[in-house]
């Protein structure tokens, strides 16, 4: 799990990467946790949390 200041740290490139492969992830679970309940379900809530801080970092990088 990538904590705020990680993701400060990371380069613009790096971050829209993440961003993509997170979302996909996310995606994924969230097929696989519709099918099939998964163990831990905290898991989809820390997807969505990490991919909106990576999207609030890239958006703050882009006004400024």
């Amino acid at each position: 799990m990538m904590k705020q200041s990680e993701i400060k740290k990371t380069s613009t490139v790096e971050l829209q990467e993440k961003y993509m492969e997170s979302k996909k992830a996310y995606q994924d679970l969230k097929m696989a946790h519709t099918i099939s309940p998964l163990e831990n379900p905290i898991q989809l809530r820390a997807h969505r949390r990490i991919i909106a801080r990576i999207a609030t970092e890239l958006t703050n990088r882009e006004v400024q």
